[in-house]
């Protein structure tokens, strides 16, 4: 299992926006400091109040507009994609911070959550990759 920790200003507004991209809320890690938003049994993002943040290291919080990472969700196809990314937009977060690529064996669009946390939704067709 993976738990991507990510610090956030407003614990409400992101779980909003993790919700509307198809993430569910386990209540049991969840309280007024930190919730658990589950994508998969595999993968778990924790939403950590700025105070919560502080409690696990004294590193500087990146501003919104700083990319500390860049994480990519795959999903089933191009429709999904295109989905998840006009949701971030809708919900708080942005849309196509980057050009979207199509590479025609692979699609992805760039977003961000409301804390400017960098996600990346993709598709990927190995067996249509070319050779070399």
């Amino acid at each position: 299992m993976i738990f991507v920790n990510l610090p956030v200003a407003d614990l409400a507004a992101p779980m909003a926006f993790y919700e509307a991209l198809g993430f569910d809320n386990n209540p049991q890690f969840t309280d007024d400091t930190a919730a658990c938003m589950v994508w998969s049994e595999a993968i778990n993002v924790m939403l950590l109040t700025h105070d919560k943040w502080r409690t696990f290291t004294t590193r500087p919080i990146p501003t919104s507009t700083a990319s500390e990472v860049l994480l990519a969700l795959s999903l089933d196809n191009r429709e999904a994609v295109d989905a998840m990314n006009a949701a971030a937009a809708a919900h708080g977060g942005t849309g196509d911070i980057n050009p979207k690529q199509d590479l025609g064996f692979m699609y992805s669009r760039a977003l961000t959550d409301p804390d400017g946390h960098v996600w990346e939704a993709v598709w990927m067709d190995p067996s249509a990759m070319p050779e070399g």
